[in-house]
């Protein structure tokens, strides 16, 4: 119920019921992965069957897409939907110029594609998500099975000329076996502490062998909405240059809480 809820989920519930107010009848709308986008997925699934919203969803990953028909969400996959009107998704740290980290859950190539196949991308998340300088989670670098190890080093030696504080990497493991992503890769996690150009470290690590797509999502995103525990919400617009505030009433829904397994 609502009133267990931490404020950290409240605050993850009231963005992600602000940016459910951008979609609208006929839309595509990309369906972000996490635990902040699994809040959208509800939200968008009640307006669904208590208003009649119809649009057509494009998951970034299998468990959203399992959600998503569980709310009663229509799933097509991006081939179907060619291109989007929005896609809507949380992120792991913002910069002030929206600059992003992302996959910590593990779905960062399918959020990127679905992202930069939209004419907008809004990125739902909670007040500690935002960072002065990206770097201080983990940045998580998809790379294929095939000479991993090797992947390791070129990353390791190509992390020497970059501005960061440190360049430790582990294998993002699965219990005792490595993460597998739904595209059958590996996952590498760089723990930089501060990554002192993003911009160029994206493109120093998409030329190496190996690499599938990094975690750095540069100049993708249009807008950032910001939640708060006591119902409160920032929206930030960087294409208007605009920052607005208001707030939610945090109104009970066993239909939307019912089930929070994520």
């Amino acid at each position: 119920m609502p009133a267990e809820l931490s404020p950290i989920d409240k605050a993850k519930f009231v963005a992600a019921r602000r940016a459910a107010d951008y979609v609208e009848d006929g839309m595509r709308v990309g369906l972000g992965t996490g635990s902040t986008a699994a809040w959208l997925v509800r939200c968008l699934g009640e307006m669904v069957r208590e208003d009649g919203l119809r649009f057509r969803g494009v998951p970034t990953s299998t468990r959203t897409a399992e959600l998503a028909r569980e709310v009663g969400i229509e799933v097509i996959g991006l081939d179907e939907a060619k291109w989007l009107d929005v896609t809507i998704d949380g992120a792991d740290e913002f910069d002030p110029e929206l600059n992003l980290i992302k996959g910590g859950g593990g779905a960062l190539l399918q959020e990127k594609i679905v992202a930069t196949a939209s004419d907008q991308m809004i990125v739902i998340a909670d007040a500690a998500k935002e960072v002065s300088n990206l770097g201080h989670f983990p940045l998580p670098v998809e790379v294929v099975p095939f000479g991993w190890r090797t992947t390791q080093a070129l990353i390791e030696e190509s992390l020497v000329a970059m501005d960061v504080l440190g360049r430790d990497m582990t294998l993002r493991m699965a219990g005792d076996r490595p993460f597998v992503t739904d595209e059958g890769n590996h996952i590498l996690d760089l723990h930089l502490g501060r990554i002192g150009n993003p911009r160029q470290m994206a493109m120093v690590l998409n030329q190496i062998p190996g690499v599938v797509e990094s975690g750095l999502f540069i100049d993708i995103c249009d807008m950032v909405i910001v939640g708060h525990g006591d119902g409160r919400v920032e929206v930030r617009d960087i294409n208007a240059g605009t920052v607005t505030e208001d707030r939610l009433d945090f109104v009970e829904s066993e239909n939307l809480f019912s089930d929070l397994g994520d």
